[in-house]
């Protein structure tokens, strides 16, 4: 009898001792966020990028359609020699060109209203139609002072520069000291006025 108790208390003692397999499918079902909480964050930074990606791809499409669409908008800076020399280059498209007024060049008419004018640079010049009324107080034709000339336009065809805008530079403050010490109150005062155009 002995061994039947024997066995029985190893039956029973078997069957206490938790085994790896019941404690496994024992437990309460846990919700996937807490059995692996790294892909619920995976997730949501993976959102977060792809996110990202549509913003960037869009301003680059916004970019390159700005820049393709808007080349008649740039505008291209040149001299007045370069203007002339490459004019076929710069016809119908807008143009910054520098140079100098050419003394005794500036013309004035008043109906309807234009100025007319030369400017030079390098040996080369170029006539100059500014369709307005009003120029900058800088912008006049000054004995013996140099008068740098910014006009901002297009060539016509026939040569002519039609100006939408133009800016005369200052005098410098050196210039306006020699002009003050021969007792003018400004570098303008001896402006020659422009010549009516017939």
């Amino acid at each position: 009898m002995s061994n039947l108790d024997d066995e029985l208390a190893k039956a029973l003692a078997a069957s206490e001792e938790p085994s790896d397999e019941k404690v496994v499918s024992s437990l309460p079902s846990a919700p996937k966020s807490v059995l692996s909480p790294r892909s619920s964050a995976e997730q949501k930074s993976g959102k977060k990028g792809l996110g990202l990606l549509f913003v960037l791809l869009t301003m680059g499409a916004l970019i390159l359609f700005i820049v393709f669409t808007s080349k008649d908008e740039a505008i291209y800076s040149a001299t007045v020699d370069q203007l002339v020399t490459d004019a076929g280059r710069f016809e119908g498209r807008n143009i910054k060109v520098e140079g100098e007024l050419v003394k005794g060049s500036l013309k004035h008419r008043q109906e309807p209203c234009e100025y007319r004018f030369v400017l030079t640079k390098n040996g080369e010049e170029i006539p100059v139609r500014y369709a307005e009324c009003i120029v900058p107080d800088t912008f006049r034709d000054v004995p013996d002072m140099d008068v740098q000339v910014t006009a901002e336009g297009r060539l016509d065809s026939d040569g002519h520069f039609a100006a939408s805008h133009i800016m005369a530079k200052c005098p410098s403050k050196y210039e306006m000291q020699n002009k003050a010490a021969t007792g003018q109150s400004a570098p303008h005062e001896l402006m020659a006025a422009p010549i009516p155009v017939n």
